[in-house]
């Protein structure tokens, strides 16, 4: 970069690319929607920036207290304005910082991506502020910092150059940053305040300082109808003596004043939502657990169950996640190709609801939020996908995911006496405390509703098929063939019940609990005393494959899945017929 110095101008010019071509942009950026986040984001750290050296230095703040940011645009002339009161930038700053975009393009931006270099660069001018140039014709930055007398304007074209000159004419900033954006012509949805709102709803909810967006809403007042009208007032209709003699004005006379409805442009904050999730767990209440799921389910139920934590160490992040007490729609019968549920933010930037690496797709149904500072705040989707620190983030959910389903299994207990016939062992509600009511969310409703899911786990989650299969829950033939099916048992309690020398769990899968419990394959352990388990569901069989995988005792063969379509009944022993052993688990 060449720069002149002495004047009150300096230029620069590229030396090594231009503005980058519409695929490289795209490389970067997929989405034009994001440049309002990237400038967003860039100026709350600028005002952060400002409120820590604030901590330490009461000039810091001279320039102004409120740290805010604005947001305004004029559809007329296609002029976009994001205002913040944060710490601003020297003329050394603009030029070094923004200088960067016009001085060497996207080359050097994109061979470090490609050579993984550091890409935590949220807030610096050089990376955000490029994705400006997906909808800009020309971009001004004025800015005004504290250790700098002068005001400053930068202006580029994105054509492989900039102008950084003293500001002399334009509004007095006191302290912090304008960027003013000429929109073009190809992009006129983003001079549409609606649009803007929308923006900053989704991207930008929770930023931690207030934004303002200048727009206009309908007001309706009642006027004097000649002086709506410009006419000057008529004198009075009638004289005071003539009212004393009871000439009553004319009821039939027509209104003197009349409902108009004006334009009023306004400043109206657009993030007033609380992040929840960075407030301490025990500090935030069930009501405000019911409020905040209802926004981010989009609907009017309470949640099954929560996990709220923070994680520590290499990667950090926290993260607010929901079991809805009914799955998605479609959930089961587009379990492949749903859609993810979970948002991911960066530093309360909001990046993404389309990661389906955050968890497994028998946890697709989790509603919630996860915010990382270890993140980098990505120019690629594709390139944090990579990121191995969303492993990681993956596996911590997931554990958090299924110890908070495990909390609400435990809540109901299995009682009565273990191996005596017509005992207990089936699940019931715990002891409520003095909070429960009929409406305590139960693991028997968890089930109902997500029993598939966790199956779909144990098959295709090796990593946690422990963990889930102590979630699972089955119809049996304990309480007798015609009530079986009626209560649901864990394996640990089939076990609890298991005859002195049984050394397996048998089981039996088909297309009803009734049919299978009243099948000649079950009779015959029904009259040795021997408990059942009834697998009803298509998936079960595949399951429970895996389950008698994990373990064998004795070197005994788990053996084909029984069926009850079976055509003949074989000797008990035979593994193609018989309900295949479990290993004791």
């Amino acid at each position: 970069m060449a720069a002149a110095d002495g004047g009150g101008e300096q230029t620069a010019a590229a030396t090594l690319s231009s503005l980058p071509s519409p695929p490289q942009v795209h490389s970067l950026y997929s989405n034009a929607d994001i440049f309002l986040r990237e400038l967003i984001s860039n100026a709350s750290d600028a005002l952060d920036k400002v409120r820590f050296l604030g901590l330490t230095d009461s000039k810091a703040l001279a320039g102004g207290a409120d740290l805010e940011i604005r947001v305004r645009v004029d559809p007329a002339s296609r002029t976009l304005e994001i205002r913040d009161t944060g710490v601003g930038m020297t003329r050394a700053d603009l030029v070094s910082n923004l200088g960067t975009i016009a001085r060497s393009g996207t080359a050097a931006f994109l061979d470090t991506l490609t050579k993984g270099g550091d890409l935590s660069l949220i807030g610096q001018f050089g990376v955000g502020f490029y994705s400006v140039y997906l909808v800009a014709d020309t971009v001004q930055v004025v800015s005004k910092h504290n250790d700098d007398a002068t005001q400053w304007v930068w202006e580029s074209k994105a054509d492989g150059a900039f102008t950084v000159a003293e500001d002399t004419a334009g509004e007095r900033l006191g302290r912090g940053t304008l960027i003013r954006i000429t929109l073009r012509e190809d992009k006129p949805e983003y001079a549409d305040p609606a649009t803007l709102r929308s923006l900053v709803a989704k991207y930008s909810e929770f930023v931690g300082h207030p934004i303002y967006l200048y727009e206009s809403r309908e007001e309706s007042k009642e006027v004097d109808i000649d002086a709506a009208d410009g006419a000057p007032s008529p004198p009075a209709a009638a004289d005071v003596d003539d009212v004393a003699d009871g000439d009553v004005p004319d009821a039939d006379a027509k209104p003197k004043t009349k409902t108009v409805t004006e334009t009023v442009w306004e400043w109206a904050r657009v993030n007033d939502a609380a992040p929840l999730w960075l407030r301490p767990p025990a500090s935030v209440s069930d009501a405000d657990h019911a409020k905040f799921f209802q926004a981010v389910s989009k609907s009017t139920d309470t949640p099954l169950a929560r996990a709220h934590f923070r994680a520590e160490g290499d990667v950090e992040f926290r993260a607010l996640v929901y079991i809805p007490p009914t799955p998605p729609p479609g959930f089961y019968d587009a379990y492949y190709s749903g859609e993810p549920s979970l948002k991911l933010y960066v530093r309360r930037v909001f990046v993404s609801d389309d990661f389906k690496e955050l968890v497994p797709k028998y946890l697709g149904f989790l509603r919630g939020v996860i915010d990382s500072d270890s993140l980098p705040l990505s120019v690629s989707r594709e390139t944090l996908q990579a990121s191995p620190a969303l492993k990681t983030i993956r596996k911590k959910v997931v554990r958090k995911a299924l110890d908070a389903i495990k909390k609400l299994a435990d809540a109901e207990v299995e009682g009565g006496s273990a191996g005596k016939k017509g005992g207990g062992g089936f699940f019931s509600r715990s002891k409520k405390g003095a909070g429960d009511d009929a409406s305590t969310p139960t693991y028997s409703q968890f089930w109902a509703a997500y029993g598939r899911a966790v199956k779909l786990g144990v098959l295709e989650d090796a990593a946690n098929r422990a963990r889930l299969a102590k979630l699972l829950r089955f119809k049996t033939t304990h309480t007798g063939p015609r009530a079986a099916g009626t209560n649901l048992t864990s394996l640990a309690g089939y076990v609890a019940r298991m005859k002195a020398g049984q050394k397996a769990i048998y089981y039996l899968a088909g297309e009803s609990a009734a049919d299978l419990a009243a099948s000649p394959f079950a009779e015959r352990l029904l009259e040795a005393g021997l408990e059942v388990v009834l697998m009803d569901e298509a998936v079960d069989e595949y399951m429970m494959q895996q389950l008698t995988g994990e373990k064998r005792e004795g070197g005994r063969e788990g053996g084909r899945v029984g069926s009850a379509r079976a055509t003949a009944p074989r000797r008990s022993t035979h593994p193609t017929t018989t309900p295949a052993p479990l290993a004791r688990l």
